[in-house]
């Protein structure tokens, strides 16, 4: 272990040789925007900027758009900043402080995340500063909050119960209301008098709307079903949402793919009663989304409802009519829609989309148009950029965006909601030291898996490379993710795409690997059959890309490595495991390496096991662990402890059987850490141990 923190230094802090360009701290350096909203009253929109792991609050208006930094926080503590609302007068911005707002569960006692190992125990909470003064102050300990849009209220949710909390009187927060189940989806009405909320109730789930103390909760149409995503009517009369299936029946197939229908329904706000407006067919298109915004649900002019279905094989745009009947699809052609928002008149919807007129667009994020009532969409960006995240600003003139390139990190964007040239705010946030002339900028490659399917990537490579180089492939997590040409519109991939950039400054040839159960390239190829532990088919494309990548001329087949995080740590491991003949060495960020561990522990006890037994048979062998007896090249293992999506333990177990084995392995554990490192220093450690890993073992100087 010390000798691989010596190593990690050496990478961190010595001087870079002739052929390295730029060093793993200026390209992780990048400023990286989230969290974009715009005001619900004026042409204003707000954001989160993450500068080396200082997150602040940053504001910008019409009509010259200068940004301003409201918030001053100076350290790298990793506490998120997350939930920007601000408020109907201007005057606030209402934010949670701290968080794990990735994780598939909380921590042991519901403790916030303390990945600076602060004494201090963090807390989540809900905060306001100041728009004039930038001074800021915490209201209440909560989360998912609501800004009332009359009153001055936030509701939040603290332990499963709603509660709310004046933002300037300077009272305490108390519980709004008591309901049984464990709350959660605020939504204000219109004119802020009731709050509609998701009452879960464990295997069925009801929309239920608070008004007063004096009037009892109204639940909407209550069934056996789940309800969820309510949306209030632009009138305030009546609310949409979705309904599935409530949790029972015989057991589901876990080897086989089964249709999850799902059905929109519309409930009067008064009476509670409602009626089914669109229910989607049997089939597996016609499950329920699991893109970006899953049902993406709104109301448009003229009473239509508009969502996200893959019923054509691709995340597209419908809408109906309250009186039912065939959706019309907005968005035709193969590609998909992501970061829908809709115009403050209902009459149309601004998106992101891998689509456009270069054959590479379904590897980037463009910007559309499109009328609530007919298709046709109109292309607002283009080129080879990439754009998500659009907000329309209140007077419907102004379309704000994150906006990046290959070599440009991403920026927030403004410009005119009929299109024209962005404005990019805050260019000057780009540390001076930044690489951006010096990275390379990625080409998309296509190669066949072993069954047959088409398989893309990015490969990252410095021009003119001569002799033979190591190479890297490298996988992501998610699994629904999809890798860009450029940077990623998710923090955890930019990361990636940095670390990336950083080996290929090295002299490794690098590939990004797009396998099947990934997004971006239909509903079929983002829910393949025999996947994950039902047979991990995904593993033949990851498998493919290494071949691919030592067939090439400039590549060293002896020296071809493999990396990933979380679904890509488990990725890799099975990589080192069943093809140490071709993976040469590791680096295992956070992996599942065992599919039984957790999967079927919490299965009830009941006489009807459907293929229970041999899901698990076929789980194990789906598992890393199953292949330890042939695997054979070095890794190294890397995960926080407090990690909140993949138990620490299966780091701890594969370690305990890699010793066994006589497997080389180091490992770097980062106490206190989540699954997305919060910390600015957590990635440079983690990333600076993986190349310092590959370098030592490759022989790289």
């Amino acid at each position: 272990m010390r000798r691989l923190l010596a190593v990690v230094a050496a990478v961190l802090f010595a001087a870079p040789a002739a052929a390295q360009q730029f060093t793993l701290e200026q390209v992780r350096g990048y400023p990286y925007p989230s969290e974009l909203v715009a005001s619900p009253k004026w042409p204003v929109v707000a954001w989160v900027l993450n500068e080396r792991g200082v997150r602040n609050i940053w504001m910008a208006g019409a009509p010259d758009w200068i940004p301003r930094q409201l918030t001053h926080y100076t350290a790298d503590d990793g506490q998120e900043l997350t939930q920007l609302h601000i408020t109907p007068d201007g005057s606030w911005v209402v934010y949670v402080h701290g968080g794990d707002h990735g994780g598939n569960w909380p921590a042991e006692g519901n403790l916030a995340p303390d990945p600076a190992s602060s004494p201090v125990q963090p807390k989540v909470a809900i905060w306001i500063v100041s728009t004039a003064t930038g001074a800021p102050r915490e209201l209440a300990e909560g989360d998912e909050l609501a800004v009332q849009p009359q009153g001055g209220l936030v509701a939040f949710v603290r332990a499963g119960q709603v509660w709310a909390v004046p933002i300037d009187s300077g009272q305490k927060a108390k519980q709004l209301f008591f309901d049984r189940g464990t709350n959660g989806s605020l939504e204000w009405s219109p004119d802020g008098s009731r709050l509609a909320f998701v009452s879960s109730r464990g295997d069925h789930s009801f929309i239920g709307i608070f008004t007063s103390d004096s009037q009892p909760i109204r639940y909407l149409a209550p069934s056996t079903s789940r309800d969820l995503e309510p949306r209030w009517s632009p009138d305030g009369t009546r609310i949409a949402f979705v309904r599935m299936a409530g949790t029972g029946g015989a057991p589901r197939p876990l080897l086989k793919l089964e249709p999850n229908p799902w059905a929109i329904w519309v409930a009067d706000a008064a009476t509670g009663e409602g009626h089914e407006v669109w229910h989607s067919p049997n089939t597996l298109r016609g499950s329920f989304p699991t893109s970006l915004g899953e049902a993406n649900l709104s109301w448009g002019a003229g009473d239509r409802l508009v969502f996200t279905a893959d019923l054509d094989n691709w995340p597209h745009l419908y809408s109906v009519p309250l009186t039912g009947g065939e959706p019309t699809l907005l968005t035709p052609g193969n590609f998909m829609v992501e970061f829908v928002a809709t115009t403050p008149d209902h009459s149309a919807i601004v998106y992101s989309g891998n689509a456009g007129s270069d054959p590479n667009d379904d590897d980037r994020r463009h910007l559309f148009r499109v009328a609530v009532d007919r298709p046709g969409p109109t292309e607002l960006t283009s080129g080879e950029g990439l754009e998500w995240a659009p907000v329309v600003t209140a007077d419907g003139a102004t379309i704000a965006f994150v906006s990046a390139e290959a070599r440009r990190p991403p920026l927030v964007a403004v410009m005119p909601a009929a299109g024209g040239a962005p404005n990019l705010l805050g260019a000057d946030r780009i540390p001076a030291d930044f690489p951006t002339d010096a990275l390379v900028v990625p080409r998309k490659v296509t190669f066949r898996s072993p069954d047959g399917l088409n398989i893309q990537g990015q490969l990252f490579e410095q021009p003119n490379l001569t002799g033979r180089h190591p190479a890297v492939v490298f996988v992501h997590g998610g699994p629904p993710r999809q890798m860009l040409l450029g940077w990623h519109y998710s923090e955890y991939y930019a990361n990636a795409y940095a670390q990336n950039q950083y080996l290929a400054s090295r002299g490794y040839v690098v590939l990004s690997v797009n396998y099947r159960l990934g997004i971006g390239y239909g509903h079929d190829f983002h829910h393949p059959p025999h996947a994950g532990p039902a047979g991990a088919a995904e593993y033949q494309d990851v498998l493919a890309g290494g071949r691919y990548l030592a067939k090439l001329p400039e590549v060293d087949a002896r020296r071809v490595g493999i990396w990933g995080g979380s679904y890509g740590g488990f990725l890799t491991a099975m990589a080192l495991a069943r093809n140490s003949d071709v993976f040469a060495a590791g680096s295992d960020l956070h992996g599942v390496h065992d599919w039984t561990a957790d999967r079927y522990a919490t299965t009830a006890w009941r006489y009807e096991k459907g293929d229970l037994d041999s899901a698990r048979t076929m789980a194990w062998r789906s598992s890393p662990v199953a292949y330890v007896r042939t695997w054979k090249s070095p890794v190294i293992l890397i995960q926080g402890d407090d990690d909140r999506n993949v138990r620490f333990h299966q780091t701890v177990d594969l370690a305990r059987r890699l010793a066994a084995a006589g497997v080389h392995y180091e490992e770097l554990v980062i106490p206190d850490e989540i699954h997305d490192f919060l910390r600015f220093r957590s990635w440079v450690t983690a990333d600076s141990a993986t190349a310092a890993f590959f370098d030592k073992t490759f022989g790289v100087h």
